[in-house]
């Protein structure tokens, strides 16, 4: 801690490339600022590690909710990442291995004393897809398997199911199929590369058309109102990046339900801030990474979620600190 002002760095993409207006990350910026956090700003080319010890070379960040001029870079940081007090990792996916070593280099930051949110380990071990199969009694039915014969088998049993590959974002290449579907097959065997790539098929629910909620939880615990996505006409996804209209909603009986049911198991494993995918009454993923709806549900509702979030980050590093 730097005197009595708390340091926060942010791994992310690069600023100049956001849409401030919808950004979860830029709030959550903004939010840091407005209780006088110091913000140093990186890409994950700015990471390295030294001698075992991680380390970055980021810009001091100004912020600004202006649509035209939102952030201002200032002059070098450079030196040990345990140095920080806390650390967003709000890189977007792809979740590769260029993600899964970034994740390495901020677990030494994490040992050195900084707190990582979320926790590099969480973002290892909680694919947002796959992580779904930890709450059966949650989700629909659901295969993960790169079998075309597996694949078939179950869609012939479900009759309408979607294929999802385990590691995109916003929608892509995100296929309905039904039984009846002349490309079945092609479309397994692209999404598996030939068997090669583990995939998640869904039971299709039919509700995606009253929308996809995304609901935020923070330290397990939801906001009392999700961003249901709707599908853009002739659509499928509920991705705000695919077309889809975003709407609020209050929580419902069976939303506040999956939220307790998977809500310890994030913080257990390290989960501040979460983002799940609601579709009727199923979970249908669970957004570790970087979850988005932050804004839209602000300007709605009339909320600082990403107030309450570092609130809850603050209290973490006020519950670190050594008694005077």
């Amino acid at each position: 801690m730097n005197g009595s002002r708390y340091r926060l760095g942010v791994v992310m993409d690069p600023i100049e490339s956001i849409q401030p207006k919808k950004d979860s990350t830029f709030a959550m910026l903004l939010a840091a600022q407005r209780l006088d956090w110091e913000i140093v700003y990186f890409l994950q080319q700015d990471l390295a590690i030294r001698d075992g010890v991680a380390q970055g070379a980021g810009r001091h960040l100004t912020v600004a909710d202006h649509p035209e001029r939102w952030f201002e870079l200032g002059g070098q940081w450079s030196g040990e990442l345990g140095a920080l007090d806390v650390i967003l990792m709000r890189k977007d996916p792809p979740f590769d291995m260029e993600y899964i070593y970034t994740t390495y280099i901020l677990g030494l930051a994490e040992q050195r004393g900084a707190l990582v949110v979320n926790t590099p380990s969480s973002l290892r071990e909680i694919n947002e897809k796959a992580c779904t199969s930890w709450f059966p009694q949650c989700a629909p039915p659901s295969l993960i398997a790169r079998s075309e014969a597996e694949l078939r088998a179950f869609l012939d049993e479900q009759g309408k199911v979607v294929f999802k590959p385990l590691d995109g974002m916003g929608g892509r290449s995100i296929f309905v199929v039904d039984g009846n579907d002349i490309n079945a097959s092609v479309i397994i065997e692209t999404l598996t590369g030939y068997g090669t790539r583990f995939v998640l098929a869904q039971r299709h629910v039919p509700e995606i058309v009253q929308g996809d909620k995304r609901i935020l939880l923070i330290d397990g615990v939801p906001i009392d109102y999700a961003l249901a996505r709707i599908p853009a006409p002739g659509e499928s996804r509920g991705n705000l990046v695919m077309g889809a209209t975003g709407e609020g909603r209050a929580l419902t009986e069976r939303d506040r339900w999956i939220c307790n049911e998977i809500g310890p198991t994030l913080v257990q494993h390290g989960v501040t801030f979460a983002g799940i995918d609601v579709i009727g009454d199923y979970l249908t993923e669970i957004n570790v990474t970087s979850p988005t709806g932050i804004r839209e549900l602000d300007r709605e509702y009339g909320i600082d979620i990403a107030r309450q979030l570092m609130l809850a980050i603050r209290n973490k590093l006020v519950n670190r600190e050594p008694a005077a």
